[in-house]
């Protein structure tokens, strides 16, 4: 071998290490830079799970920031399955803490199940019974069919429902979905052959093809279920909206939808306003307007993990399995809720 290349093959060699010590210098730097990030972050999280509550964490809103005495925003969002929901975890919330001297119901939610939507509506009543707690209503974009029956949890009291010059509200009613595919089963040579107790335990069956008799039956049924739940709608709108007359009442519970101003005009809410008006409100009815620098306002959010941190809440999207989606999809539900496709609403932790 030649004294050059000899020259060449050792400058090779000797270049080799150098490139790595670069490069492992850097990734020594950002391995640090991550978990500094990380480190950060968990911090940051696990700080909020030191609270009473690990479902709901309370974070201030406005007013005084340090004041003792809370207006509480507790915020009714999406469809209203019922259970044990975030809506749930904000009123026990409320319920255990002694500071709270008032309810601002923040709604934006087209409603949902008849159950969900009458279970939240009493434990509202209830709870603001119990700790003589005033209500009052804030409609966001949509505050319709069960969104508007929670808000009757204001307790009747003048001037507790705000609406938002944009809002959309009403839609006071109840649907049954029902949709018939036996005919497009038949199409197929396919036909429901289920073995029951009684003709009528496959009521609202998607897929039995039904004589006429059978059908009609079976709608009379349905029928008087949905008129016994739309009048224990109507009652709680009379409950909470006590100046409509029985002609009024009829008038807006046809399952019509209304603007803000509309629903002015028939007495469905009180004023236009947003937020900021209805915790001014709230504030008079807990009579702490003369001393505004004693009250705090609060609003709760769900805790959030690590990986909620980092990725803006990928670890908390839900999926269902094959099954749990059809049972979802052929399940009969009562709905209080604004929606064409209501079947298809779902609930979420």
């Amino acid at each position: 071998m030649s004294d050059h290349a000899a020259t060449e093959s050792s400058n090779t060699v000797l270049a080799q290490p150098r490139s790595w010590d670069r490069w492992r210098g850097r990734l020594a730097w950002i391995i640090t830079g991550i978990s500094v990030v990380v480190a950060a972050v968990a911090l940051g999280a696990n700080a909020e799970y030191f609270q009473t509550n690990p479902k709901v964490i309370e974070q201030y809103h406005s007013m005084a920031k340090k004041a003792t005495n809370k207006i509480a925003i507790v915020e009714i969002r999406g469809a209203i399955m019922g259970g044990e929901g975030f809506a749930r975890h904000q009123l026990d919330q409320v319920k255990a803490d002694e500071s709270v001297r008032a309810i601002v119901l923040r709604i934006d939610s087209p409603g949902g199940t008849v159950s969900g939507s009458d279970e939240l509506h009493y434990r509202l009543k209830k709870l603001a019974a119990e700790r003589n707690l005033p209500v009052v209503v804030s409609m966001g974009s949509i505050a319709a069919s069960g969104g508007y029956y929670v808000a009757m949890a204001n307790g009747g009291q003048d001037d507790t429902i705000f609406a938002e010059p944009s809002t959309i509200t009403g839609s006071i009613g109840v649907i049954i979905p029902h949709f018939d595919f036996s005919q497009l089963l038949k199409r197929f040579d396919v036909t429901d052959d289920s073995i029951t107790s009684g003709p009528l335990k496959e009521m609202l069956s998607v897929t039995k093809n039904r004589s006429p008799e059978l059908a009609k039956k079976e709608r009379a049924i349905v029928q008087d279920l949905v008129d016994e739940m739309f009048t224990r709608f109507k009652d709680i709108v009379r409950k909470g909206r006590p100046k409509l007359d029985d002609k009024t009442i009829d008038a807006v519970t046809t399952g019509q939808v209304f603007t803000a101003n509309q629903a002015i005009t028939f007495g469905l809410v009180d004023k236009i306003g947003f937020l900021e008006d209805a915790i001014a409100r709230a504030v008079v009815l807990a009579d702490l307007q003369d001393n505004q620098d004693s009250v705090r306002v609060i609003q709760y959010k769900k805790p959030q993990g690590l990986l909620d941190e980092l990725f803006g809440g990928a670890s908390q999207a839900r999926s269902f399995n094959n099954l749990e989606m059809l049972v979802e999809w052929t399940t009969p539900r009562a709905w209080y809720l604004c929606s064409w496709w209501p079947v298809i609403t779902t609930s979420y932790p």
